[in-house]
């Protein structure tokens, strides 16, 4: 008997089928948020992508265990559910936010303060249970501190209020970038958040430069003061993180960890190896 194992954030979907501890396959799959996808997305998804690579394993599936951005009210979960009912008939789901996905995988089964910083951000004080404690992110556009979404958005606050060091200016326009196309991005169509944090993918160019180093550390500090300070205890206790930000500037996020007088604890890419340990 198997288990499907789901991580999704709103970029990329992990998949692992699991038989006892060994893993049978593994995908990937566009990131699903039920904020902006339908059942009939998801399912049209799975279609395509997972069950071509799972179909000799589809009939010794017993569970599917989903950890998903936006999966935080029943309504959003009942439409996650629904896509993989289309996909996988009646075969037991569990569907969570990505949240404790995030906890069981750093935490296991310690207490201690999980956070995501990938293209969005998120925390929680987890008991080694369950989450105890969670400050609301509420998206890119009020929060999401610390996050790809929220360093991109900085970035193109600064270059257009004329603040960016004139290197950086040209390389960010040399690259492809100008008012009328960044507008046009996060205005008009789907998915600005996922567009604001691939800019980050242009200041990797750039991560011993001084100003980019700053900014780095300014939305690593107000995602601090805004999440994880806000926790009971917080500073006895470690601070974990997951995801492709905390991952690729984990020495800057360790120093503000530090600078703020908090333990730091793990900071891992994906949750994934994590979820296995957790269902094996």
């Amino acid at each position: 008997m198997a288990i499907l194992i789901a991580d999704s954030g709103s970029t990329k979907t992990d998949w692992v089928l699991l038989e006892g501890d060994s893993i049978i396959a593994t995908c990937k799959s566009i990131g699903f948020n039920p904020y902006f996808q339908s059942s009939e997305d998801i399912y049209i998804e799975i279609k395509t992508k997972l069950i071509p690579v799972i179909s000799k394993k589809l009939t010794t599936i017993t569970k599917i265990a989903y950890y998903g951005a936006g999966c935080s009210t029943e309504d959003k979960i009942d439409i996650v559910k629904e896509g993989l009912l289309l996909a996988f008939g009646t075969i037991l789901s569990e569907v969570n936010h990505d949240l404790l996905a995030a906890a069981r995988a750093l935490c296991g089964k310690e207490k201690g303060i999980a956070c995501i910083l990938g293209t969005g951000s998120n925390s929680c004080l987890f008991d080694g249970n369950t989450i105890t404690e969670n400050v609301p992110s509420v998206g890119y556009l009020f929060g999401d501190h610390g996050s790809g979404a929220a360093i991109g958005k900085t970035f193109v606050q600064d270059y257009f209020d004329e603040k960016l060091p004139i290197h950086l200016k040209i390389a960010f326009e040399k690259a492809g970038y100008s008012r009328e196309i960044i507008l046009e991005n996060v205005y008009k169509k789907p998915m600005p958040s996922k567009y604001l944090a691939g800019i980050v993918s242009f200041l990797v160019s750039f991560n011993d430069d001084v100003y980019i180093r700053a900014l780095i550390k300014n939305c690593f500090s107000i995602f601090f003061e805004a999440q994880v300070s806000k926790y009971t205890n917080a500073k006895n206790l470690y601070v974990n993180s997951v995801g492709s930000i905390a991952y690729y500037y984990k020495d800057i996020l360790a120093e503000v960890c530090k600078e703020k007088g908090f333990l730091i604890g793990s900071i891992i890419k994906s949750p994934m190896d994590g979820l296995i340990k957790y269902h094996s």
